[in-house]
């Protein structure tokens, strides 16, 4: 197997603290263990299909090792094999690629990225994938970078709202991202002293969550309340706050948080309020963390890329970083399962999943 010459390298999806740093690993690994040239797609499969482009080498990627966000740009509604016009553009991103020179492509983003990547190898473009998502849901990895960076918003967030609940005996509601996954609410709550955790997998009931809140009120307490997005009350569905038709993932959730507060305010004395934690989660820097993994997946990700293993996604099993076949991860969801061990900590220490 020949060594690459030449590489591309495009950020898909909504933005995420260590996209960055995986682009500075693979330029670096490949440039200096390969003498490979580097060429980063701009946001995301749209540069690809409307060939926009432009070199990166050594110099390009010195000093983004912490900066949030992406500098090639990401665009999150743009699937080449159906473009917002209806069409199937998939024939234009390769031969846009081919025209390049391109010997592989990286493609760094979540189940969605990781399915067209998929789909784009079955058509003889080589691929490699790099699991990016702060939902953490991507499956047959432990973990993707952005989770950790977007866990500590979440548990600062919390630790804020926490002095003003505590100053004025309120019950906060703080809603965070996650989608379908609960990963975000179960650990930024219990890093930031949640008294009540709801994920999209525990369906919870009304009632359960407004005697814990009754209970605490009655003993002069506050109560953190922290809410997945996906979250939703036994035998009703998500919360969505809109639907995008050209997107990979149409629905957009948001709102239970607001849903919460209107069914619990009546039934209690103590006065709800609620913090939509939005895009918060998904800006600024990188935890150190989340640099340290971003950049083990970048250096890997130039590895398989080296020894020609392509079709096949970076991923974190354990400690070790190996790799996961894409016709496996694509469009699967890595949920929270009943049996988790955060699951068993969270009520170990006291804190609701509001199903009992």
């Amino acid at each position: 197997m020949s060594a690459p010459k030449h590489v591309g390298i495009l950020t898909g999806g909504g933005d995420c603290p260590g996209l960055n740093a995986v682009i500075r690993a693979v330029t670096l690994a490949l440039h200096n263990e390969c003498g490979a040239r580097v060429t980063g797609i701009e946001r995301g499969f749209f540069g690809l299909v409307e060939r926009k482009a432009r070199p990166l080498g050594p110099q390009d990627v010195a000093g983004i090792l912490a900066e949030g966000g992406t500098i090639l740009g990401t665009h999150n509604t743009c699937n080449p094999f159906k473009y917002p016009d209806g069409s199937d553009r998939s024939a234009a991103a390769i031969s846009f690629a081919k025209d390049l020179g391109l010997d592989a492509l990286v493609a760094i983003g979540g189940d969605g990225t990781m399915t067209i990547a998929h789909r784009f190898e079955e058509l003889g473009l080589p691929v490699v994938g790099v699991p990016k998502t702060i939902d953490n849901d991507l499956a047959l990895t432990d973990r993707t970078f952005g989770f950790d960076s977007a866990v500590a918003v979440v548990a600062e967030a919390l630790d804020r709202l926490a002095t003003t609940a505590r100053s004025h005996g309120r019950v906060m509601i703080a809603e965070t991202m996650g989608r379908y996954a609960g990963w975000i609410a179960l650990e930024g709550g219990i890093a930031g002293g949640a008294n009540v955790i709801l994920i999209p997998e525990v369906p919870f009931s009304i009632e359960a969550v407004a005697r814990l809140c009754q209970d605490r009120e009655s003993r002069g307490l506050a109560t953190l309340i922290c809410i997945a997005e996906g979250a939703h009350a036994v035998g009703q569905g998500m919360t969505i706050r809109d639907t995008l038709v050209h997107s990979p993932d149409p629905l957009r959730l948001g709102g239970v948080g607001h849903w919460l507060q209107h069914e619990l305010q009546p039934r209690l004395q103590a006065e709800v309020r609620t913090t939509l934690l939005g895009h918060t989660q998904r800006g600024g820097h990188p935890t150190a963390f989340d640099r340290v993994l971003a950049t083990r997946f970048g250096y890997h990700a130039a590895q398989l890329i080296k020894a020609g293993q392509y079709g096949r996604m970076v991923a974190l099993q354990g400690d070790h970083c190996g790799s996961a076949a894409l016709d496996e991860v694509a469009g699967r969801t890595r949920n929270v399962p009943l049996d988790h061990e955060m699951l068993l900590v969270a009520r170990g220490i006291g804190v609701s999943l509001g199903d009992r």
